[in-house]
């Protein structure tokens, strides 16, 4: 094999294979697209040319998910200094769990938990880097579980008091599975009313404690969200602080999509109280557009992590050296762990705190102009007050036509024709179109695009559908006309 001719045509492929103009995805449903690439086939040797047809393949057929038009997820754009990082990850290959295999990987994760943990507020805090949010979020319940009952690691929960959560009802599902892991179980995770915005009503969580305790369980975990998933709110941690301390509860932040907002001066004051807290996810695979996963779970107690774990008797590991503060994998569930920790040093080094916090503001100032395109519209219609950089709206549908199913069809369109890429929710048991701007590189002319995207499919599928609906109508009254 000619490595260098090889990944000269593959870095070739990559370069342009999100050129302007491209599609966002050729869309391709199951069944067809195992037709075109049969995957089942695995021939017992190939050689360079079948390797690169794969390679073209795959990225034919991906979602371009730093394209313009993709707006779906909480994540996108890119990042070269983070890609860059990505491939000498992969490069040097090797695991986060003894500096003996990977020094200066173990001292840049030492730096940038430090350098986190400072901005955080956690003074002499610790942390790790998680394999995504979700994981940082069971991580930060186990932190808690393990020190209100600090037998469980060798008795398990067998002989335990019943525990119990409470996190916004506005929450990411992972609490749910985390409580499920942990043996806890998800029933006893309970959901606190939020406000008309989407923060948690701290009026409700106290009531909810109360109540858990006339049951005679054992509140130990409160979970605050800075970023819900549907409506992008923050909850007022100041105030949850007060009640946690009130009732002894470690109190966790899941800043897994909001995260990094922090880093902006202007907006920071949205993280007022977090310094009060036991431990904070942050994601920089989101609003820093670092390649997923970088994922990172930081606590007060820089020794918690080191306490939840049993003693590890593995000296085929860990070896007893002047090198054991830095032997990472003892703090961590994981063994093996990938050097994530590499592309975030590399992209925040490249664009500085500064740079980070202008891409913050610019975020936030399109997401107030996106909000105000849905407002000037007489076409569109906003659904709830932009609290960060989502946008719920719909396309208003006229009285003969279903909003829901219009609005579903209109997302359904866009996407398998490869125009543009929006997510769902739903408010009040309707659907929101949900709008995330999380691609500092977007300019007002993209989401410009978009808006007219939108409403010129949401025109051509609405008129369809009233035509249909009118030839049903007659229809159904020549069936009535000669059954007579």
């Amino acid at each position: 094999m000619n490595k260098d001719k090889l990944l000269n045509q593959l870095f070739e492929y990559i370069k342009n294979y999100n050129t302007k103009g491209s599609k966002l995805v050729d869309f391709k449903t199951p069944g067809k697209l195992k037709e075109k690439l049969n995957l089942s086939i695995l021939p017992a040797g190939g050689d360079e040319n079948s390797l690169l047809a794969d390679v073209q393949n795959y990225l034919k057929y991906s979602v371009k998910t730093n394209h313009k038009q993709f707006l779906n997820q909480l994540y996108s754009g890119e990042n070269l200094p983070a890609f860059i990082g990505e491939i000498i990850a992969a490069l040097t290959n090797t695991s986060m769990y003894t500096y003996e295999v990977a020094p200066i990987a173990t001292l840049i994760e030492k730096e940038l938990i430090n350098k986190m943990c400072s901005i955080a507020g956690f003074e002499n805090g610790g942390g790790t880097f998680a394999t995504g949010g979700s994981n940082a979020n069971m991580l930060a319940m186990m932190s808690a579980r393990n020190k209100i009952l600090p037998s469980v690691k060798q008795k398990g929960l067998q002989l335990a008091p019943v525990l119990s959560a409470f996190v916004s009802n506005q929450s990411h599902y992972s609490f749910d599975t985390a409580a499920n892991i942990l043996g806890i179980g998800s029933g006893q995770v309970y959901k606190i009313k939020s406000d008309t915005s989407g923060k948690m009503l701290v009026s409700d969580l106290q009531n909810a404690i109360e109540k858990s305790i006339e049951k005679g369980e054992t509140p130990f975990f409160v979970a605050a969200t800075t970023g819900t998933t549907l409506l992008g709110s923050f909850d007022p941690l100041d105030e949850i602080a007060k009640i946690a301390n009130l009732y002894h509860l470690w109190m966790h932040v899941d800043g897994s999509f909001g995260g990094s907002i922090i880093l902006s001066k202007k907006y920071k004051y949205l993280f007022k109280g977090l310094e009060k807290a036991d431990s904070f996810t942050w994601n920089p695979h989101k609003l820093m557009n670092v390649p997923l996963i970088a994922s990172v779970l930081l606590l007060k107690d820089k020794h918690r992590l080191m306490k939840n774990l049993s003693d590890l008797n593995t000296d085929y590991i860990y070896h007893d050296n002047d090198l054991e503060e830095y032997n990472l994998g003892k703090q961590s569930v994981q063994c093996g762990r990938r050097v994530d920790a590499l592309k975030v040093w590399l992209a925040w080094r490249y664009y500085g705190d500064l740079g980070y916090e202008k891409r913050i503001n610019k975020m936030f100032d399109l997401a107030a102009y996106a909000e105000n395109k849905v407002k000037s519209s007489n076409q569109l219609q906003l659904l709830a007050q932009r609290q960060s950089l989502n946008i719920n709206f719909i396309y208003k549908s006229k009285n003969q036509v279903d909003s829901d199913e219009l609005n579903l069809m209109i997302r359904e369109n866009l996407m398998r024709k490869g125009i543009s890429m929006v997510n769902y929710g739903y408010l009040n048991g309707k659907v929101s179109i949900r709008l995330v701007i999380s691609n500092p590189d977007l300019i007002e002319g993209d989401l410009d695009e978009f808006f007219e995207n939108f409403i010129a499919m949401g025109n051509i599928l609405q008129s369809k559908t009233i035509q249909n609906s009118q030839k049903q109508d007659v229809e159904k009254c020549l069936i009535v006309e000669n059954h007579e």
